[in-house]
């Protein structure tokens, strides 16, 4: 990767191509790739797209690239270097970018069948191979690297260990606090952790691989596969053998510049020891030094005199960051902490005695890591107190943002790009948009965690200006989703495909593909949930109609309308979860959610729902959910209204409606609002005269009272305003947009929407009754549809080489009479059920 952004940053300079002709040799047998998205390629990530070098990059700069051939040696009197081929190179200059190789522990059996390290993509393909016949791994070592690698193992279904000596994990990055509160984050995925100890020997099994590890404690651990991530050290090996100095501790020796001792070699990356005396283990170091050798390379002064070795990583599906002097090891070092171990938040910043921010440590929620990071270290005081940036939004509403930063804070760490730099971009350089600045710049290329903060910048700076803002949806469409809307009904556009010719660039991303697919869907076409391309736009949960929790089981919610079932319901759902051994829990929604269905099983209990005359419930989708009800006025004595009649209504009519965001609603009988409704998207309250319609509410992290939209209206106008809300909102909302910031977002408020829909201010509400027509009409069941195609019953099982093989890493345990995921330090089992349809014809991988 370093090696790579040399290159870049050498042929940016005019005239680079014509006084410099370059080879690089490589050992590997690919071209230079991202090796902090390694663990992506566990989960679907096709390697080609790790791709750093671009296409035609060496061919443009007459670079000559030779792969899969090792240099050897090198001669500093004849300035030569030879590769395990025989090849040999003259050079002029030579720069070294040979990183690191990972440390194993010279432990007894650290060379059995099974021990792995996790490094390469060839490493990937390995560790791949090999989980495939395993069912336990472990993972040497609890840092950034052991994470991820305790993540891949994970992703291929194995219950996993991480043996960590150190008292709490990453503890080179985070506290004691922190580290507690990551390892509970950890152990509820399912992981096993153990600090505190060493490995002392790997056993062979009797099968002479691994079969289990001896700890220093005395504990004993079956385990099938190791992945050593101890740390690395620096790959410094062919600067030894030819003479050039290197650290007590390894490392080659360079000054300021990246210049070793003989002064026609250089040494950037994980390979080389600084003039500050230490070895970079992360990116944007290395290519800090990168950048300096380049500018010595085209004439200019180059110097690296430190780099920054914050981090923003997700781990495990946890968010953890740490920047500047997060362990407050300064002297006047004083610390402002927030902790929520319940909500699995921990904050901590580190400022000096001034109020400067010093570094800091962030769990759980990073979102103010891009603005605080380039705040540590500058010895300014912070703008706001210290106090108001941990609390939670409730209780301290945090100010800081691109206004805040001073124009020398560098926002992008990987390319060391500063605020300055980015509105000279925007000032200077004539970028009008996020896309072009990065271009520009290189920010926000290397790890991504600044890129909303460079948004901001940018944003901020156009409209100084008075250039209006790209919205894009992505970097793939320049249109926001309600413009994207608008294209795909106006013109009939039926595929993702048509449209990305039309009007898009690219292949798309995890953006743009579940949003296209949601708005096609919601246009009446089913198959986008369902078929082929259409499928392979979904989440997880859309493409296996279920909700997939913690351990890899699903959830199965069937639809109750409105609550109402009759005994034979229950009955039916009883016998299903008792057959499968599935988990049964009333949901808040008035719904019974089964869980711990493993891929395989959906489609028979499927069949058995079906049959039974339920449907699917969507709990999987960013749709209608439920509309909760009271017993109304059938019952209660209070009821004014026949509230379970109109919830039950209002569900079967709205099913299956495709939205930004999920849509959550409820009736209530009577004035006591025993329903809720008023904390819910739309929420309708019986009055004596008719119906009261609420709209914009909903729970969650920041709850909200709906709106009164209309009152004492007729079932007939409340069915209609409902229609022409739900399809304005979908029609205008952007992706992931509840109706309560989508309200407060739309100019005019909840007086605009009262005139579109209502007084049909726009005139648009007879196109807004087609648009529900055409969904209410277009329904069909997605359970009942698939059962009906034995094409779409491919997809289900859980492994495509071994169709009906169970999934390993789907483990229970029983309590309360009931099961339960299990935990990583529980054994687990996975309950025999029957199953009740056959599956035939290839499989798709989950």
């Amino acid at each position: 990767m370093v090696g790579q952004r040399f290159l870049e940053a050498l042929f940016e300079q005019e005239g680079a191509s014509e006084r410099w002709h370059v080879t690089v040799l490589a050992e590997e047998p690919l071209p230079s790739y991202d090796r902090m998205r390694l663990t992506s390629v566990f989960t679907g990530t096709a390697p080609e797209e790790l791709a750093l070098c671009p296409p035609g990059f060496a061919g443009r700069h007459g670079i000559e690239l030779r792969l899969g051939d090792a240099v050897t040696g090198v001669d500093r009197q004849a300035r030569t270097v030879r590769t395990a081929s025989g090849h040999q190179v003259d050079y002029d200059e030579l720069v070294l970018a040979t990183g690191s190789y990972p440390f194993v522990p010279p432990l007894p059996g650290h060379g059995t069948e099974g021990c792995h390290v996790y490094r390469t993509l060839e490493d990937v393909d390995a560790i791949r191979a090999r989980a495939a016949k395993a069912r336990t791994g472990l993972v040497v070592g609890g840092g950034l690297l052991g994470l991820e690698a305790a993540g891949a193992l994970g992703a291929l279904g194995l219950h996993t260990h991480v043996v960590e000596f150190a008292p709490h994990l990453m503890a080179m990055q985070i506290d004691a606090a922190g580290g507690a509160l990551l390892r509970r984050k950890v152990e509820a995925l399912g992981v096993s952790v153990h600090t505190g100890v060493g490995v002392e020997r790997i056993d062979p099994g009797p099968d002479g691989r691994v079969g289990a590890v001896k700890l220093s404690d005395g504990t004993r651990l079956a385990a099938d596969l190791v992945v050593f991530a101890a740390g690395v050290r620096p790959r410094d090996q062919l600067a030894r053998e030819c003479g050039l100095p290197v650290g007590e501790r390894g490392g080659i020796v360079v000054d300021a510049s990246c210049r070793t001792a003989d002064p026609r070699i250089h040494a950037i990356g994980e390979c080389a020891l600084a003039a500050d005396g230490k070895v970079y283990g992360l990116v944007a170091p290395g290519q800090a030094m990168a950048e300096a050798v380049a500018r010595e390379l085209g004439g200019q002064e180059g110097s690296f005199t430190g780099g920054d070795t914050s981090t923003k990583l997700k781990l495990l599906g946890v968010d953890v960051a740490s920047f500047g002097d997060a362990h407050g090891r300064a002297e006047d070092a004083l610390e402002v902490l927030y902790a929520n171990s319940r909500a699995g938040v921990y904050k901590k910043l580190v400022v000096d005695a001034d109020g400067a921010l010093l570094g800091g440590i962030l769990i759980g929620d990073t979102d103010s890591y891009a603005s605080l990071r380039p705040l540590a270290g500058n010895g300014r005081p912070l703008p706001v107190s210290p106090e108001q940036l941990v609390l939670p939004a409730a209780a301290g509403q945090r100010t800081l943002g691109a206004g805040s930063l001073p124009d020398d804070a560098v926002v992008c760490s990987c390319h060391h790009v500063s605020k300055g730099v980015v509105k000279a971009a925007v000032g200077e350089q004539g970028c009008t948009s996020l896309a072009a600045v990065k271009k520009c710049t290189k920010a926000g290329t290397g790890c991504g965690s600044c890129e909303k903060l460079l948004g901001e910048i940018v944003t901020e700076e156009l409209g100084a200006a008075g250039v209006e803002t790209a919205r894009g949806l992505c970097e793939h469409f320049a249109q926001t989703r309600a413009e994207l809307y608008e294209i795909i009904r106006v013109k009939g556009i039926t595929t993702f495909t048509q449209l990305m010719a039309e009007h898009g660039s690219g292949q798309g991303c995890a953006v743009c593909k579940p949003v296209v697919a949601s708005i096609l869907a919601g246009l009446g076409d089913t198959s986008y949930i369902l078929d082929g391309e259409q499928a392979a736009l979904q989440d997880t949960n859309d493409h296996f109609l279920a909700n997939i929790q913690r351990n890899g089981s699903y959830s199965v919610v069937p639809r109750i309308p409105g609550g109402e079932i009759t005994p034979d319901g229950l009955i039916t759902i009883g016998a299903i979860a008792r057959d499968f051994g599935l988990y049964t829990k009333i949901t808040g929604g008035q719904r019974i959610d089964m869980f711990g269905a493993t891929v395989d099983q959906l489609p028979a209990i499927w069949r058995r729902l079906v049959d039974a005359g339920f449907e699917s419930g969507h709990a999987y989708g960013k749709s209608l959910r439920t509309v909760k009800s009271c017993v109304g006025q059938t019952w209660c004595r209070y009821g004014v209204q026949d509230s379970v009649a109109l919830a039950i209504e209002l569900e079967l009519r709205y099913r299956g409606l495709r939205s930004p965001h999920k849509l959550k609603s409820a009736v209530s009988g009577c004035a006591r609002e025993c329903a809720e409704a008023r904390g819910k998207d739309f929420g309708v309250i019986a009055t004596a005269a008719g119906w009261n319609l609420y709209v914009g509410g909903n729970g969650g992290t920041s709850p909200r009272h709906a709106d009164l939209l209309v009152e004492d209206v007729d079932r007939d106008t409340l069915i209609r305003t409902i229609d022409r809300f739900l399809m304005f909102y979908i029609r205008t909302a952007e992706r992931l947009e509840r109706t309560a910031p989508w309200i407060e977002r739309l100019e005019g408020g909840l007086d605009h929407l009262r005139a579109v829909v209502v007084d049909d201010s726009l005139g648009i509400c007879a196109d807004l009754d087609e648009l529900m027509a055409r969904h209410i009409q277009g329904y069909e069941d997605e359970w009942a549809a698939t059962l009906a195609d034995p094409e779409r019953l491919h997809r289900f099982s859980s492994f495509v080489n071994a169709p009906g093989t169970p999934d390993p890493a789907v483990r229970f345990v029983p309590e309360r009479a009931q099961i339960r995921p299990a935990r990583a330090d529980e054994d687990g089992h996975r309950l025999p059920v029957p199953v009740g349809i056959a599956l035939a014809g290839k499989a798709s991988a989950r």
